[in-house]
């Protein structure tokens, strides 16, 4: 078995867990395979003192077939 990592930045509107979600879900239309995910980071966009985007740093492990 041969696994491949990738890292990517995930963002949303609403919660860190949501970022991380949006880029397992958009890797996941053109990756097959995916084993797991290592968030690495987290920071936010803020705007007028509140936070406008969410965003977390992974990296996502995908088996070669």
């Amino acid at each position: 078995m041969v696994v491949k990592v990738i890292e990517l930045i995930g963002s949303s509107p609403t919660s860190w867990e949501e970022a991380t979600k949006t880029a397992i879900t958009k890797a996941g239309e053109s990756l097959k395979n995916i084993h797991s995910v290592d968030v690495l980071g987290f920071k936010a966009v803020v705007e007028n003192g509140k936070i406008k985007e969410y965003r977390t740093n992974v990296k996502i492990a995908f088996v070669i077939e």
